[in-house]
């Protein structure tokens, strides 16, 4: 008797949600391959080693590691086989110029005693917003974090519970409507920043995120973030998946409304069942499917669209252990919203800015030689659709001025004590991670930009060609990439197998 062949499929980016879509194809007994362009697995989460200190390229905040528990689950192992999560506690400690702080967790009564230090009146409006937060992560997390959003009738079965939670206003203006305290408003209202979006535009719905981190706590991945996506290779190769690196996908071949395979910079195809792509939303569609009718009226579209900014990341390792500086900081500058309107609306590089202060060695002394440190700053910045600056230029002045406010609010010999030092600009996102106008994030997380409004997980003509990843339904983050996967695999195993 001739054995069945097993359905195939291609997963196009060894990023988070490419990762996590192909163990789901592999452990469903689809034979996957995935492409990844540059030498290492990661994407976002890429990683480079320099002098001996490890620095991470992108994601440090492990959120729901239930979400990533799963993937080994279904085959039956323990994520712990692989990877070792660490607690990260605070999960941040905030920091304003008139050198407030405001440690951030789940510890219940350390988290009131930080808010009572900033206005006790605020305790009970924190009580009525960790009520909206946990209904609004249950109706757009847990119901539909994972729910595939292919017709617009998907759409309408959602509004009531959007409707009911208020989804057309603004993280902040929900925040505010529960809290008086001004840093208290912004202790609660950027984490949508982590994401991509704007805290005074992006949908209410992402207060849930609020409760993702108070149940899930929040983790750091021993050796770092990378090791993640090191593990979930190791597993998808286990269950015998097949990783080809350092070979870019130059095209997805179609005939009509099929794709058929794909082939690669270097000449090498092969044909597939289906296609996933774990890709640019804009680079796969404008790109790889560029000589076929479908993949020119989409980029057309996606065009018109928001696209969420990008950032500038100082890497940094210097000599010296910081224990009083915790493994998360935002430093917080002088304006909030006029700030995030520099950024995403008018396209300036202002003289002031916020960072998110990495300190991996706090948690993980490996993460540098010993006796030294590894940090990163990161600077939201405006995409290079707003923002046309000339990197090579405007780059080092910046990470002076990014390194003199850490100088001033932490480390006064910062200079002094760096051994290596490199940075990370829009245009590198652009170049290494082909993403459109340099954004770190995709589109951007607004209403009319999530959910149905976003990119399909199954294309709606090439119907064997799916989307996973930022671009697409849940969105952004890593909790959000993994969900896409799921809605992904979800469809891809129906269509392939049944």
């Amino acid at each position: 008797m001739t054995a069945i062949k097993p359905a195939t499929a291609c997963v196009i980016g060894a990023g988070f949600g490419g990762m996590a879509l192909a163990i789901r194809l592999q452990s469903a007994g689809i034979a996957t391959t995935v492409i990844e362009a540059r030498d290492k697995p990661g994407g976002r989460g890429y990683f480079w080693q320099k002098d001996g200190f490890t620095f991470d390229a992108g994601p440090t905040v492990v959120t729901d590691p239930d979400c990533l528990k799963e993937l080994w689950a279904l085959s039956g192992h323990d994520m712990a086989e692989d990877v070792e999560l660490m607690p990260v506690m605070p999960f941040y400690r905030l920091n304003w110029p008139d050198g407030t702080n405001f440690d951030y967790s789940n510890d219940e009564a350390n988290l009131r005693r930080e808010i009572e230090k900033l206005d006790p009146a605020d305790v009970a409006g924190y009580d009525a917003f960790l009520r909206y937060s946990a209904g609004v992560y249950e109706e757009g997390y847990v119901k539909l974090g994972h729910v595939p959003f292919l017709d617009f009738k998907s759409m309408l079965k959602a509004a009531p519970a959007l409707a009911k939670y208020q989804a057309w206003r603004s993280v902040y203006s929900i925040v505010s409507k529960f809290i008086r305290n001004e840093k208290l408003r912004e202790a609660l209202s950027f984490h949508t920043l982590l994401v991509g979006g704007n805290p005074m535009n992006t949908s209410s719905i992402y207060a849930l995120i609020h409760k993702l981190e108070k149940d899930g706590g929040v983790w750091w991945t021993r050796g770092g973030t990378n090791r993640l996506i090191a593990g979930m290779v190791r597993l998808f190769e286990r269950l015998g998946g097949q990783m080809r690196l350092g070979d870019g996908v130059a095209r997805i071949e179609t005939s009509g409304n099929r794709v058929t395979g794909v082939t690669t910079k270097s000449g090498w195809s092969a044909q597939f069942d289906a296609v996933a792509s774990n890709g640019d939303i804009m680079h796969t569609y404008r790109d790889l499917l560029g000589d076929n009718a479908r993949g020119a009226s989409q980029a057309r579209s996606l065009k018109r669209k928001r696209f969420s900014p990008s950032l500038f990341v100082v890497h940094f390792g210097i000599e010296g252990t910081w224990p009083g500086i915790p493994h998360h900081m935002i430093l917080f500058g002088p304006r909030y919203k006029g700030l995030l309107d520099d950024i995403y609306s008018n396209g300036v590089l202002p003289a002031d800015f916020s960072i998110y202060l990495h300190h991996p060695t706090v948690t993980d002394p490996a993460m540098a030689p010993e006796g030294k440190s590894t940090f990163y700053a990161l600077v939201p910045v405006a995409h290079m659709g707003k923002l046309a600056v000339d990197w090579d230029v405007v780059g080092p002045q910046l990470e002076k001025r990014i390194l003199d406010e850490v100088g001033r609010r932490l480390i006064p010999d910062i200079h002094d004590r760096i051994v290596t030092s490199f940075h990370y600009t829009p245009k590198d996102f652009s170049h290494d991670l082909s993403a459109h106008l340099g954004s770190a994030f995709s589109l951007e997380p607004v209403l009319w930009q999530s959910a149905w409004f976003r990119g399909h997980n199954r294309d709606d003509v090439l119907k064997n060609l799916y989307l996973v990843g930022a671009g697409t339904h849940p969105g952004a983050g890593i909790p959000g990439v993994v969900g896409s996967a799921k809605a992904t695999a979800g469809l891809m195993v129906k269509d392939l197998i049944g």
